[in-house]
Order: structure tokens, then C-alpha cells, then sequence
């Protein structure tokens, strides 16, 4: 499956803080600019305002006195010392009355103001006045700013991201330092944990949840490697039966019948390895996550009664009674759950002491569950040993444990159909009373999958 490249941490956090201050620096010099821009031009509106009023006053004065020769003077002298401004007056026929330009000025630069005012002397027609102003000086003054502010962002964003590359090389040192922790990590050094001293606040969940992550790995490869010893040693007896009595039976010539036993007793060690092997199967499917195939189960007192028929020849032989008290209904996959219950009745057949009863309880406490307790009588079991029952392999007590018949995966194969089933494993023993059961939810919570039912007794 193929994953996206998110890239480096550190160029994202950088590049993440360049572009930010590049968009506010580019604002800021955008707001100067523009605040820059309306004072020029409300200046020069209040400029043209005030020469408006100026040129409007003579033009008055000439009207009243009508002289225009002194008015031609008077605008003279009013342009004296302002060579950014021109007039022009225009008779209603657009002939010119009077005309001053400004130096060097173009219509590109010039801001203008166009108004009517009464004509000199006794002329029955009013002149049209423009008045311009250059803006030249200004523009060239908000082109420098513009370069200006554009220069100071550019250099603004580059000083503020090489500072923020160092800073953010600096915020991830602790996230280095974790990752040459863990690159000295191995097989044979799951006992160390992450060092979180230190480091950000942050980064003390994921610390935490990782020295959690080497625990239970911990734990686990310590379980493979008792999990393999002891299927070695499981393997290793009936596999040394079988060469043993294989080398006996042709180191001379053997009748037929003793022949016959011969591979009878291989027989019956093959038959051992066999089931060590299905069963060892049956929880690699397990773990693998394979689901129970669930069908209306209306009684789960019936299913217990199955096995118990089953199991009646080994109750009778060793002096025991079984008992099934309660019921439920659900969705089960009974093949697994007759497994289940066939695994735990042995179990107490095995260690259960002579003329007691064996209990199968049945209970729904609530809704969505349903638990089912094997209970027997016998030897108790020490508490530090009850976590462990589920194992694969695990036996509380040698001498307890018929290792020649039974290979300890029993109970991990009911832990595994309860998991199948959504469900839990549970255990307790207190004077002499011993229970062992599985809590099981009557729905599955997601689609049943495939069954890893494996081989069944019934």
C-alpha cells in the first residue's frame, strides 16, 4: 500500500512560519502604503481646495472692479512660487482667457478641479476654471515607499524565517534525542524504556504510551520464547517415543503382533503431535483475528448438556457428576462454544476431587452478555497463578497437570473463543472451590467473519 511523503517536520514548521510572516509583514506594508496614499491624496484635495478658493476670490474682486488686465496681473503673482499648479479659464465658446501650465507636467500627473466663475468687466457669460495640480513629487514619493516597504518585507521574512529554522531545529532536539533512544533499541533491550526527563510537555503522552508499547512487547517476546521452548518440549517427547521405539522394533526381526503393538504405541504419539499441532493452528488463526460464525443459539443449556454427554464416560471413571444450571439465548458459534466448554469440563474432570460435582452456570447479567463458569472441587489454586491459566503451556502444578496426556492449551484455546466471540476470560479459586469461565456477548459488534472453528469432539 502506498503512502504519501508528508515531509520533513521541520521544513513544514518553517516554511508554515516564512509564509506567515511574508502574508503579515506584506499586510503591514500594504496598510502603511495605503494610509500613505490617502494622506497624499486627501493633502492634495485640501491643496486644490484652498487654491480654488484663492483663484475664485480674484476672479471676484476682477468681476467687481472689471479690470481684466489687473486680473491677468493678480494670477500672475498668485502662481509666484507655485510652479505645480496651473489654470486655465475658458469663454463659453472654449476660447481661452487666460491660461498659466505647470512646468514639466503631463495629464497623467495632474489632479484637477474644473468649476464656473463670473467673467471680468460687463461680459453677460461666466468663464470655465481649471484648476490642476502636479502630483508628480508625490507619486515619485509612494513609488520610493513602495519599493521601500516591499524591500523591508522581503528582508523581514527572511531574517524571521532563518531565526524561526533555528528555533525550530532547536524545539525538535527532544524529538531527535527520542528517536536515538529508539534506534538503540533491540530484541535483547525491550527492558529499557524512553527517558521522558526533559523533554516538552507535549511529547510525555507519546513518551508514556510508547514505554507502555515496549512493556507489552516485552512481555510478549518473552511469552514466544517460552511459547517455542515449549512447544520443543512438547514435540520432543512423543517425537523421542516414536524414534525410540521405531529403533527397537528393527533392531531385530518382530512377529506380527509385536509389530502391530509397536505402531499402535506410534500411533497413539502421532495422534499427540497431531492435536498439539491443530490446536496450535486454531489459535494462530485466532490471533490472526478470525471471528465466530454466529447463528441463533435458543439454548445454551442444550449445548452444555452435549458436552456433558460427551464427557460422561471420563465423569463416571473418575467418580464425578456434572450439573447445568441457568440458560441463555443468542448469536453463537456453537461448534466453538461445545470446544469451549468440552476444554474447561476436562480441565475440571481432571482436578476436580472424587464424588464432588461439576457445575456448568449459566447467567445473562445483563442484555449483551452471557457468561458461562465451569465450577469444580478440588485443590486450590494459588493466586499468583490464576492470570497466568490462559497461557499457552502454562500449568500451575506438574503434579497436577497429566503433562503425558495433556499438552496445556486447552485453556488457551477457551481464551481465544471467547475473543472470537467478543468476549473475556475469567478465573478464581478459594478454598478448595475453583471457577473457571468466559464472558460472551450475545451480538457481535461488527460482521462475523470467517470461522476458525478447527477440529471439534462432537
Amino acid at each position: 500500500m502506498s503512502k504519501s511523503r508528508v515531509g520533513s517536520l521541520g521544513r513544514r514548521l518553517s516554511t508554515w512560519l516564512a509564509l506567515q510572516s511574508l502574508a503579515g509583514l506584506s499586510v503591514l506594508c500594504v496598510a502603511v502604503y495605503a494610509v500613505t496614499l490617502m494622506n497624499f491624496e486627501a493633502r492634495q484635495v485640501e491643496a486644490l481646495t484652498q487654491k480654488q478658493t484663492q483663484v475664485r476670490h480674484l476672479l471676484t474682486e476682477a468681476a467687481r472692479d472689471g479690470d481684466a488686465m489687473t486680473l491677468s496681473h493678480k494670477l500672475d503673482d498668485f502662481f509666484i512660487g507655485h510652479q505645480d499648479l496651473a489654470l486655465s479659464l475658458q469663454r463659453p465658446d472654449s476660447s481661452v482667457f487666460y491660461q498659466r501650465s505647470a512646468d514639466g507636467s503631463s495629464i497623467d500627473s495632474m489632479r484637477v478641479v474644473r468649476f464656473e466663475v463670473a467673467a471680468p468687466a460687463t461680459a453677460p457669460y461666466k468663464l470655465t476654471a481649471t484648476l490642476s495640480l502636479d502630483t508628480r513629487d508625490d507619486q515619485q514619493l509612494l513609488r520610493r515607499l513602495g519599493l521601500t516597504l516591499l524591500a523591508a518585507a522581503l528582508t523581514g521574512t527572511a531574517l524571521v524565517s532563518a531565526g524561526g529554522f533555528v528555533l525550530v531545529r532547536l524545539g525538535l532536539r527532544p524529538v531527535r534525542e527520542l528517536v536515538e533512544q529508539t534506534r538503540r533499541l533491540a530484541a535483547d533491550t525491550l527492558h529499557q524504556r524512553l527517558d521522558g526527563s526533559g523533554q516538552a510537555e507535549e511529547l510525555e503522552p507519546l513518551i508514556t504510551q510508547f514505554n507502555e508499547l515496549l512493556g507489552r512487547l516485552a512481555q510478549a517476546y518473552e511469552q514466544l520464547e517460552g511459547f517455542n521452548a515449549d512447544v520443543a518440549h512438547e514435540l520432543c517427547t512423543p517425537l523421542a517415543t516414536l524414534i525410540s521405539g521405531s529403533e527397537l522394533a528393527l533392531r531385530k526381526a518382530r512377529s506380527a503382533d509385536e509389530l502391530r503393538e509397536v505402531l499402535g504405541s506410534n500411533l497413539e504419539e502421532l495422534q499427540r503431535v497431531a492435536s498439539i499441532v491443530q490446536d496450535m493452528l486454531f489459535l494462530s488463526q485466532a490471533d490472526r483475528g478470525s471471528s465466530a460464525r454466529r447463528v441463533a443459539t435458543p439454548s445454551l443449556a442444550a449445548v452444555a448438556r452435549q458436552v456433558a454427554e460427551y464427557h460422561e464416560a471420563a465423569l463416571d471413571d473418575a467418580g464425578l457428576r456434572l450439573e447445568v444450571s441457568g440458560d441463555a439465548a443468542g448469536d453463537f458459534d456453537v461448534p466453538l462454544l461445545q470446544r469451549a466448554l468440552s476444554n474447561l469440563v476436562a480441565n475440571a474432570t481432571r482436578y476436580a476431587d472424587r464424588g464432588t460435582t461439576i457445575r456448568i452456570t449459566i447467567d445473562a447479567p445483563g442484555r449483551d452478555e452471557v457468561k458461562l463458569v465451569v465450577v469444580d472441587r478440588g485443590v486450590t489454586i494459588e493466586p499468583e497463578h490464576l492470570p497466568r491459566l490462559f497461557d499457552r503451556f502454562f500449568r500451575s502444578d506438574r503434579a497436577r497437570s497429566d503433562a503425558d496426556q495433556n499438552h496445556g492449551l486447552g485453556l488457551s484455546i477457551v481464551a481465544a473463543i471467547a475473543r472470537m466471540h467478543g468476549g473475556r476470560t475469567f478465573a478464581s479459586s478459594a478454598d478448595g472451590v475453583t471457577a473457571i469461565g468466559m464472558a460472551l456477548l450475545r451480538v457481535p459488534g461488527v460482521a462475523a467473519g470467517r470461522s476458525a472453528m478447527g477440529p471439534s469432539p462432537f
